[in-house]
Parts: C-alpha cells; structure tokens; sequence
C-alpha cells in the first residue's frame, strides 16, 4: 500500500502528464469561478457545463452580479442543466456572500458549509482550488477512487463508511500543490477510474489498487440496491392564442420544476375543456392530444401528454390568477423554463 507522501507524488505526475487544465474555471480561479463550476458540476458531466459556466459568466461577471439578479434570470440561464435548486441555492448564496461577507467567500470551512447549496466536499473543492489551503475533497469521483483504491465493501451512503473515507482524504491530502491535487483526484475519478469500463492500466495507482488486484473494479462502489422508480402522469396543457403565445403558469419556489414556468396541468382524470373553464374561465377550441413522452426525475418517472388547444380570448380570471404568463420564444423573455417545456416549445414554436 502506498504512503499518503506516495500517493499524492503518483497522482500529480500523472496530472501533470494527462490532467485537465484548460477547464474555463481554471483560467482565472477565482473562488467566485470555482464555487460556480462546483455547483454545476454536482450531477453533471463536465461537457454540459462548460457551455452554461461560459454562458453564466458573460451575464453575471462578478458575484455582485448575480447577487442583483432576478431568479427569472438565473432559471432562464440555469434551464436545460436540471436539479434546478442548486439555481434556488446559487442565487441566495450569492446574495448572502455580498451581504454578510462583503463579496468574498469566507476561508472558514464551517462558515462556507453554512451557506445554502455548500457542503463539506463543496466547501473544500472552493478553500483547496481557490485560497490553496489543503482542505480535503470526497464528490463521486473521489469516492470511487478510494473505495477501490482500498476495496472498502461496505455501502458509501452510511455515515460510518463515510467517516472512514473522509479520515482516508483527510491523510492524503497533501500540503502543497493542494490546487493541483484536488484537480487531480477528480480527474483521475472521471476520465481513469471511471464508474464502468475503468482504464486501469493507464491508472497511476493501479499496482498497489487493491480492487484491481482483487479483478473486482466495478463492484466498488458498493451499489445500493436500485427500487423501481414510479411512473406519475400528467397532461401538459399547451393552450394557444390568436397572436400565437402559449400559456405559462410559474411553479412555487420549492418542489418539483421549483420556480420554473410551465405550461399548465390538467389532471389524467379530469376532463380538460371543464377543467380549463374552472380555473381559467374560458373554453378550448381544437383540442388535440399529442403522443405522451417520458421525462425522468431522482426518484419517478413522469409521462406527459401534450394536449394542443386554441383560444379566441382570454378572460379577465386568466390573468388575475397570478403569476400567469402568455409566451412566445421569439420575444427572447427571460424565464426559467423547465427541461419539457422548453422542448415543446421548440416543437410547436410557429
């Protein structure tokens, strides 16, 4: 088994041959720019994110920035990227940094676990890349590197495996090139050690791997039992007018699609002109339903109906129930728009 001095000299010198450092966040590491890259990353390939942090960056340059913004603005830049309260988190986080803090995020790494959407590993990823100070990081990548690394069988969602592993970042984390290593660790997780297929011999650590020598790579993690997610239904009312904008309605703050406009939803067992002459006070015309599609969350399956239907004229009722919106793509208003929303409107976009 390598010492802890070992481990880190194998891991940057692969970094320094192979490791990513053209990342945009890496180009001015600033802990505004690693914080941001750090949400974004969370249940996200590093592919997808670097077209929103470039996105993200040219609208809110500084904290300030986005501190000042509309949560509309957020969602909308945020829309496509999904786990949308890690926007909810983003926007608040930034506000209080600005507050509290006078727009720097604080080195403690109590005080930056205190702030909305940041925990531990978050938190050392922000002090180690962006202040160089050797505080341990344990995100997925990390977790399955060290789990093979000294094939620990036991589940990675239980507190005390998780005491465990941290105890084991904690030794290895080094004292100097702490920016570098962090890089690393999670490079070496997402493009070697990768979750199926790993590269073991290309891996720095593959000699002294226990899982490796064991020819037991992919069995660690060890992977919880998967239940079968439900599947819930909904139809998606995509309701027209005559200058051909769709009918928005915007979610509550927390909960599925949390602040994000959508279109309105009929009940699977409600009969949708009644139902539409209930809320809204007004009749359908031209009522069609589309072909149902699949769109997947955490924990459940949601099939949505698309259900096309024209009005004349909206009644006076439509627009007292607020927050109602009639939309348009080609207008450009920013609005967080979740994922099938979007997709629907591209559809049936005129």
């Amino acid at each position: 088994m390598l010492n802890p001095k070992n481990f880190q000299t194998a891991i940057l010198k692969w970094f320094d041959k192979q490791g990513r450092k053209d990342l945009p966040w890496q180009k001015n590491r600033t802990a505004y720019h690693v914080w941001l890259s750090e949400i974004m990353l969370q249940q996200t390939q590093v592919t997808t994110v670097i077209a929103y942090f470039e996105r993200f960056i040219k609208k809110f340059p500084t904290i300030q920035s986005l501190a000042l913004a509309d949560i509309n603005e957020v969602l909308h830049l945020w829309t496509g990227l999904g786990y949308y309260a890690r926007a909810r988190n983003l926007h608040k986080t930034a506000q209080m940094v600005v507050e509290k803090y006078q727009g720097k995020f604080p080195k403690d790494i109590l005080l930056l676990q205190e702030l909305p959407g940041i925990g531990r590993s978050t938190a050392g990823a922000i002090l180690a890349q962006a202040y160089q100070l050797p505080e341990p990081i344990l995100d997925g990548n990390v977790k399955r590197v060290l789990t093979r690394f000294h094939a620990i069988r036991e589940d990675v969602t239980k507190a005390p495996t998780l005491k465990k592993l941290w105890d084991i970042a904690i030794e290895y984390t080094p004292q100097i090139r702490v920016t570098d290593y962090t890089q690393a660790i999670m490079d070496l997780g997402a493009l070697i050690c990768t979750r199926t297929k790993p590269q073991c011999s290309q891996c720095p650590l593959h000699t002294h791997c226990q899982a490796y020598a064991l020819n037991q790579q992919t069995e660690y993690p060890k992977k919880n039992i998967r239940k079968l997610k439900p599947i819930r239904q909904t139809q998606f009312l995509l309701i027209r007018n005559t200058k051909k904008e769709f009918l928005l309605e915007q979610k509550p703050p927390s909960g599925i699609w949390g602040g994000l406009w959508i279109f309105p939803e009929c009940p699977d067992d409600k009969n949708i002109s009644d139902w539409c002459k209930t809320q809204y006070g007004f009749t359908l015309k031209k009522i069609k339903k589309q072909n149902p599609f699949r769109h997947t969350f955490t924990h459940f399956h949601l099939d949505i109906t698309p259900v096309l239907a024209e009005i004349d004229s909206p009644s006076r009722k439509i627009m007292d129930s607020s927050p109602v919106i009639w939309y348009k793509q080609a207008n450009n208003q920013a609005l967080g728009l979740a994922a099938p929303v979007k997709k629907l409107l591209e559809e049936f976009a005129e």
